[in-house]
């Protein structure tokens, strides 16, 4: 597994990390600062998991 720092793309933190897992082919985002956490598909990029306070959620139609 791979880590990254990165900026929170929820509240701007610089404490966010981006962690690369091969084995199961996720991307996972998260930043202690705010809670938030992104979990994709490598392959595809297609969101698996997502958490992120103070978004409002969208509702597709």
């Amino acid at each position: 597994m791979r880590n990254h720092k990165i900026n929170c793309s929820n509240c701007g933190s610089d404490r966010a990390e981006r962690h690369y897992i091969p084995d199961l082919e996720l991307v996972r985002s998260q930043c202690p600062a705010c809670d938030y956490l992104l979990v994709t598909c490598a392959a595809t990029g297609k969101v698996i998991e997502s958490y992120a306070p103070g978004i409002a959620a969208v509702h597709a139609r």
